[in-house]
């Protein structure tokens, strides 16, 4: 038989401790939502090119690690992609360019990236397998050019001071072949895609190159017939991200990661000295 007394008397007992385990409850749920997630929750996804500096961010990626964040490079074959995946927010940084061509891009298309930290310089250089040096160069010599807006004019800019051309402004880093004022050895210019300009170097008395699609395509120093000058060069590379990320600590120790005595290392080994790095 039931005694109705021990009911009534525990059913608010039993109200209080369900009570109490729910607020329980509640208030872990509102503790962990609270949390802000930090850089080691997340694998911070960097876009650079193939080739050499896929060794490179190895390196920068174990570097990385030892300060408890994650780097996952991702590859790309094509210099318009990494700052489209960017701005969509497929990747949270790149590094693969130099401050004009983000300029370029930024007017172009009007992405909101910015410099994080500069990483290395590479001089783009005059190669050649059928000459030793630019006055071996014969009058009406083909020359290939990178045909994107920012080392169109790096390399035209090169010819210029190697004597081969003069320009009408020679302070335009932006100048095409349109913008060649002189031309005293009647060289033939031709614009092709950044990364072909190196594997066309047979057909071509010379060509200009940037240094990563030189090595690409199986150039040596010992086929660079001239070079640009570093002093002053605003063609250092660096990593960029997001304007909203700039500030955010785990942009700071992917930097950090970059800019050391270990990664520097490793980058003289792949680059063999074709290139500097450039804080």
């Amino acid at each position: 038989m039931i005694d109705l007394k021990t009911v009534q008397s525990s059913a608010p007992l039993t109200r209080r401790l369900m009570l109490a385990v729910l607020a329980s409850a509640f208030a872990v749920v509102g503790f962990t939502a609270s949390q802000p997630v930090s850089a080691q929750d997340k694998t911070i996804k960097v876009g650079i090119m193939s080739g050499e500096d896929e060794d490179v961010w190895k390196v920068v990626t174990a570097q990385a690690a030892k300060e408890g964040l994650k780097i996952e490079p991702v590859v790309f074959n094509d210099y318009t992609l990494p700052n489209e995946a960017l701005e969509r927010g497929e990747v949270d940084a790149n590094a693969f360019q130099h401050k004009p061509y983000l300029d370029n891009q930024i007017e172009a298309r009007g992405y909101k990236i910015v410099v994080a930290g500069y990483t290395a310089l590479w001089p783009i250089g005059v190669y050649s397998a059928k000459h030793k040096s630019i006055a071996d160069l014969p009058e009406g010599a083909v020359i290939g050019v990178p045909n994107d807006p920012s080392n169109e004019g790096r390399a035209l800019l090169v010819l210029e001071q190697q004597g081969l051309i003069k320009l009408k402004d020679s302070t335009n880093i932006l100048s095409t072949i349109a913008d060649i004022a002189e031309n005293p050895k009647k060289v033939e210019i031709k614009e092709l895609d950044a990364g072909i300009v190196g594997r066309a170097i047979t057909d071509l008395d010379a060509a200009v190159v940037n240094t990563n699609w030189a090595l690409q395509s199986g150039l040596t120093l010992e086929q660079r017939i001239a070079v640009e000058p570093t002093e002053n060069n605003p063609y250092r590379n660096f990593i960029a991200v997001r304007e909203g990320d700039k500030d955010a600590e785990w942009v700071k120790k992917l930097v950090a990661a970059y800019q050391n005595d270990t990664v520097k290392a490793e980058f003289d080994r792949v680059y063999k000295g074709s290139g500097t790095q450039a804080y």
